[in-house]
């Protein structure tokens, strides 16, 4: 099963870029099946970092909780109105499932068979002579069933209902049975006896099978030609043929039509409710136009595997992908504070260090374990260090960062000072989003003292474009605020020039008092020398949560 690499909501680059990292470090280490994901779009500079390395975004995933398409069996078979038993069962057998899909030429699902009501095609009517005898097929499926040839065909593809003699009587018994029934219906089995040929050709029978390998003599067969009379060649003896002819049924009386089928997209909670009701042994899968994906048994539904996900660049539970309490936590890289309500059922890896990036912590794994970073993915990680720490000026800046950054840097194919200047210069937020992507595009929410509230960060060189937008990028947190049923969020716009911020809030108290930061409008604060999130900014609003509550 794979394990998917997942940085926050509302990724920056050092989550997007730590997560493609540590994916292809965990598949460089032996676990081939490890996918970088992230639950939300990459913002410009992130898509510059890409371009630049020449790297796929990882996968988006906006909710791991599994639906019906994650669990189903994509490679499976299925049968179609028109085949014969022998064809279905023999395809079962060999994939081993005791029910299929029956699907039309669209491949869109129009019933279920089921080995059960298969049998039932051999062995119902048991007790009246004419109906057990009688099968709803054609000639060319009975010599398929047979492995056997045709030696004369008439009509081989007419759907029939045939009732199948055989020949084992006196010629004159034969003759006077067969006169009981209609002739155009009868096909007749027998072996090298024309005393039982002849009669069944003058009769003009729907076909006549020949076992034990031998054939109609010239003259006969003639006269079957004449006659408009099917010969078949059986290689089996009598007792073999008759079953095998049985066994060529068309599968349609036993498909069930009223057929329950999951939607791919649908969630295995509702699932699970529905196939719990069910005595159907196997529930296809479908897509919205309403074509076959898979099929899922109720194990599979009731009792599915969790999601395995790694956890890069957060911890808390508020930030992590939506639907992560129905996953599995294998492992957590990291550098925030402990958040609450991260808990596994088994003991994971947990790193958690005061350094400036993930990123940083992820190429210190490469260099521990002697493994080199392609070109590309050691840009990946310079970018989310460049990034986190603003090219090392940032106060969450540690030695460790320095040093790894001097490692990537010897493995890069670019000049890093360069391109550190075109990073912080292209994906101005303020001049390429709306207010509401603004406030969404490296947003954090935490939960403090009872108190939720969230943080979003931009990078701007110079305030120019904000003072233009300010009234509406309040308008615009105020209206998160209340989506999202916080108590408050803040914005912190940072000039990676002077190395420091602006702060604006959706609303104040009177803890806001307490700031020691000059207040410049409503809701407004300069926060010089402040640039970290992290290190500076949370502790700070954490304090005057702690300050109101006291």
């Amino acid at each position: 099963m794979s394990i998917f690499v997942f940085g926050h909501r509302n990724p920056d680059t050092d989550a997007i870029c730590s997560a493609i990292a540590y994916a292809d470090y965990l598949r460089r280490s032996g676990q081939a099946d490890t996918i970088a994901a992230c639950c939300g779009t990459p913002n410009p500079r992130t898509e510059y970092v890409l371009r630049k390395a020449g790297l796929p975004p990882p996968k988006i995933i906006m909710d791991v909780r599994p639906v019906a398409e994650d669990v189903c069996r994509r490679e499976t078979i299925t049968a179609r109105f028109g085949e014969a038993f022998f064809e279905a069962y023999r395809r079962m057998r060999e994939w081993d499932l005791r029910a299929i899909p029956v699907v039309d030429d669209a491949h869109r699902v129009v019933g279920v068979l089921s080995v059960l009501e298969l049998m039932e095609l051999l062995f119902r009517n048991e007790g009246d002579p004419i109906k057990s005898r009688t099968v709803a097929t054609n000639l060319q499926k009975i010599t398929e069933a047979l492995g056997g040839t045709f030696q004369h065909a008439v009509q081989p593809d007419r759907r029939d209902q045939l009732l199948v003699m055989v020949g084992a009587m006196s010629s004159d018994g034969f003759t006077a049975r067969m006169q009981q029934f209609d002739r155009d219906r009868v096909i007749v089995v027998c072996g090298d006896r024309p005393t039982i040929q002849l009669p069944a050709i003058e009769q003009g029978v729907r076909g006549l099978v020949i076992t034990g390998g031998f054939e109609l003599s010239p003259g006969l067969i003639e006269l079957a030609k004449a006659r408009g009379v099917s010969v078949l060649l059986s290689p089996f003896d009598t007792v073999n043929t008759t079953t095998r002819i049985r066994s060529s049924q068309f599968i349609d009386p036993a498909v069930d039509r009223n057929v329950v089928t999951l939607p791919a997209k649908m969630r295995l909670t509702e699932a699970r409710s529905i196939v719990e009701r069910s005595t159907q042994p196997v529930f296809p899968v479908v897509e919205d136009d309403g074509l076959l994906a898979g099929i899922s048994f109720k194990s599979d539904v009731i009792n599915p595997p969790r999601p395995r996900l790694v956890l890069v660049d957060h911890n808390e539970l508020t930030q992590a992908v939506a639907g992560i309490e129905e996953a599995d936590i294998v492992e957590v890289l990291d550098h925030h504070r402990l958040g609450g309500g991260l808990k596994s059922s088994q003991p994971i890896r947990f790193v958690n260090e005061p350094v400036g990036s993930t990123c940083t912590l992820v190429a210190r794994q490469f260099r521990a374990a002697g493994l080199e970073p392609d070109p590309a993915v050691a840009l990946c990680m310079a970018s989310g260090i460049i990034s986190d720490t603003l090219f090392l000026r940032s106060p969450t800046t540690t030695d460790v960062d320095r040093e790894i950054l001097s490692w990537l840097r010897e493995r890069c194919d670019v000049d890093l000072d360069a391109y550190a200047r075109e990073f912080f210069e292209i994906g101005s937020a303020l001049r390429s989003s709306t207010p509401e992507g603004v406030i969404r595009e490296d947003c954090k929410e935490f939960l403090e003292q009872g108190v939720r509230f969230s943080i979003s960060q931009i990078e701007e060189t110079g305030f120019d474009l904000f003072w233009e937008r300010k009234d509406e990028l309040l308008a615009a947190l105020a209206a998160y605020a209340e989506k999202q049923g916080l108590d408050f969020s803040a914005l912190l716009i940072t000039d990676v020039v002077s190395n420091s911020s602006l702060l604006l809030l959706s609303k104040e108290t009177e803890a806001w008092e307490e700031i020691n930061y000059p207040r410049i409008d409503p809701g407004l604060y300069s926060l010089k020398n402040v640039v970290s999130r992290k290190k500076q900014l949370l502790p700070l609003l954490t304090q005057l949560i702690q300050t109101t509550l006291v």
